[in-house]
């Protein structure tokens, strides 16, 4: 195949489209188009071993610079700013225009923030350059509030714990982690952080952060009060990354919309993050913000312009390092599900559990500092059935 192929964002979901199509045969032009400055690299890693100094920048990396010269692929670092499908062209920043035969989109989210101004000493986590910058200001805040209960707040409000801060974790919710794990399995990450010394503001929206000379003086809740900090991270969701889509041509509703085939118009398809394809179970559009989905939408992705016609069914999967303990999840947990204990009990430090459905459909297996047992249990997943 020598078509020229243009992929815009270069995370773990890009690069693995552009491996997947090397190694696919494909050996017509290969370009990737990132704004961030860095090499690709792993994001998990970032509210974990950087934000704790385990891990030295560079090991981030998902690939050499050996691996990715073999590549044999132009690098383009700059940012998309319009699509033009119909002339099939992509304008960077600076007006450069970009023609392509087949077009990749791989540009994740950009993390939602708080209304009103931002003083100095609030921070999001999205890049290495944003880890950094709070690894660099952790050691020097009193007390930290970490906005938004979900994985990643999760994971930042343990990192902050193992350093020594103080911690408030504020969220609208009734526990922590409650849209991934359920109200009772998400009350277990609330005793976790409690243990450890977290302190939990639950229940409460957050209208905004409180400057004081300048910089955060805390967080202000919608009952009136406010969460004392001279340190904030605003974890509240993430949006895809789709403005420069807007008037393209292809549709968008909280996502990239793609057929089962992560096909979003002739010749462009798009992959991880910013994706959103039909469900195999329910035919509603979803999408799923994990990097295991990425890597596997990705060979999908790579497979169907190599001339495949693979659909994507894959089962959801994601995992969250908090303290000494791992959850990991493999499907996807309703809010109305019932939990169900496979080895261990909810008391334990150690179990595997299912969840089920109103109609008795198998929806996730949870393993709670148990990778072997939850391996085995994610057999009995209801089967996604095959699109046409």
């Amino acid at each position: 195949m020598t078509s020229d192929v243009l992929i815009v964002g270069a995370s773990v979901g890009g690069l693995t489209v552009a491996e997947a199509l090397r190694r696919g045969g494909h050996t017509g032009r290969l370009r990737l188009v990132e704004p961030d400055p860095h090499p690709p690299y792993d994001r998990p890693p970032l509210s974990k071993q950087v934000l704790t100094g385990l891990w030295p920048p560079d090991r981030v990396r998902l690939r050499t610079p050996e691996q990715l010269e073999a590549l044999d692929a132009e690098w383009v670092w700059g940012r998309a700013e319009r699509l033009d499908a119909a002339a099939r062209t992509v304008e960077l920043d600076g007006g450069r225009a970009l023609a392509y035969d087949t077009l990749v989109i791989a540009t994740g989210l950009v993390p939602r923030r708080l209304p009103g101004p931002e003083p100095a000493g609030g921070h999001t986590l999205r890049s290495l350059d944003e880890a950094l910058a709070l690894r660099h200001a952790l050691p020097d805040a009193d007390h930290v509030a970490v906005v938004g209960a979900g994985v990643l707040g999760c994971e930042i409000a343990a990192a902050a714990r193992a350093l020594g801060r103080e911690v408030t974790l504020v969220d609208p919710g009734p526990v922590p982690m409650a849209r991934h794990l359920g109200p009772e399995l998400g009350g277990r990450v609330a005793a976790l952080h409690r243990r450890h010394g977290v302190r939990l503001r639950l229940g409460t929206a957050v209208t905004g952060l409180v400057g004081e000379r300048g910089r955060v003086g805390g967080v202000a809740l919608a009952d009136g009060a406010v969460v004392r900090a001279d340190l904030a991270v605003v974890t509240i969701g993430s949006v895809p990354a789709t403005a420069w889509l807007e008037n393209s041509g292809l549709a968008l509703a909280d996502g990239i919309v793609c057929d089962a085939r992560c096909r979003a118009a002739p010749g462009v398809y798009a992959v991880g993050d910013v994706a959103r394809w039909p469900d195999p179970v329910t035919g509603v559009g979803i999408r799923v913000e994990s990097r295991t989905n990425a890597t596997e939408q990705a060979l999908v992705v790579a497979a169907n312009i190599l001339g495949d016609e693979r659909a994507h069914t894959p089962v959801p999967y994601f995992w969250s390092d908090q303290y000494d303990t791992k959850i990991q999840v493999h499907g996807r947990v309703g809010g109305g599900d019932r939990v169900r204990y496979l080895e261990g009990t909810a008391a334990d430090d150690r179990f595997v559990a299912l969840t089920e459905s109103d109609e008795g459909r198998t929806t996730a297996a949870i393993g709670w500092n148990h990778p072997r047992g939850v391996r085995t249990a994610r057999a009995r997943l209801t089967a996604a059935p095959s699109p046409p």
